[in-house]
């Protein structure tokens, strides 16, 4: 009996090309290519409260595994900015929503919750803590998403 821990295939994401099927306009690529992954505004919104508050984090320069929104060494914490649609927010439910290259998107959206899941488990193996909000948490309750990490602070 082997004490390796069981380790899921990586799900396979199918790439995005018109020989594969997938399709798309003009519009909606020029769309898609303004959407940022870094700088978003629920992100800003959490750093300038953070900073407001006197707490003094890192926007990780050198890169950081799974490239952290925010790090704090000292404490030992990483904070992760997710957006609802790109990291399955209600996935079960939502999933079935997607109408236009399902194929792609549902592989590319699980793979992406698989990583979140990868990234995890490596900062708790190192005894890091881990935060991870939603997007519309930090819209809508950015006080509770700040006490949770003050508690952390302690």
């Amino acid at each position: 009996m082997s004490s390796k821990p069981y380790i899921k295939p990586k799900v396979a994401v199918p790439k995005f090309s018109e020989e594969n099927g997938f399709y798309t306009t003009e519009k909606r690529s020029y769309n898609m290519s303004q959407i940022r992954s870094k700088g978003t505004k629920p992100e800003i919104l959490l750093k300038k409260a953070l900073w407001d508050a006197g707490i003094r984090y890192k926007t990780p320069k050198k890169k950081l595994f799974g490239n952290p929104d925010i790090s704090l060494k000292k404490y030992k914490l990483v904070i992760f900015v997710d957006g609802s649609f790109w990291h399955g927010y209600d996935w079960e439910n939502r999933k079935d929503s997607i109408k236009s290259n399902r194929e792609f998107w549902i592989a590319k959206i699980e793979r992406n919750m698989q990583r979140d899941q990868e990234i995890n488990a490596y900062y708790q193996s190192k005894d890091w803590t881990v935060l991870r909000f939603w997007d519309f948490e930090l819209k809508r309750e950015l006080g509770t998403c700040l006490k949770l990490i003050f508690d952390h602070l302690g």
